[in-house]
């Protein structure tokens, strides 16, 4: 999904970079962005990023699992859904677990 729209809002996210506003949900956002755009590399990159400013969100092991198995990565994916579904899981986050959980299960990567 390749849209200018789309690319405006990278563009947008990206100049953001670094800046005050940097921090977990500026870089699941574009990681999320990237992921649409098919840019799936770029969106496992900033995705990390996103963990690396808070290891606790959710969000960002379920996508980022999204990103490494559009990658082809599917060992990948497997293993940020696993750390995701123990984050979730401490933080009361039922919803994002269970989706986690079907994710991993269409992998062959149950736990």
């Amino acid at each position: 999904m390749k849209d200018g729209m789309n690319e405006q809002r990278i563009a947008n996210l990206r100049a953001q970079l670094g800046g005050p506003r940097d921090g977990a949900l500026l870089r699941y956002s574009l990681g999320g962005a990237l992921l649409d755009a098919g840019e799936w590399a770029e969106a496992v990159i900033q995705l990390r990023e996103a963990l690396t400013f808070d290891p606790d969100y959710s969000a960002a092991w379920k996508l980022l699992g999204k990103a490494q198995l559009a990658s082809g990565d599917s060992a990948s994916a497997a293993k940020a859904w696993r750390e995701g579904i123990a984050v979730a899981e401490k933080r009361g986050d039922v919803q994002a677990a269970k989706e986690m959980r079907v994710f991993l299960k269409r992998v062959g990567g149950e736990r």
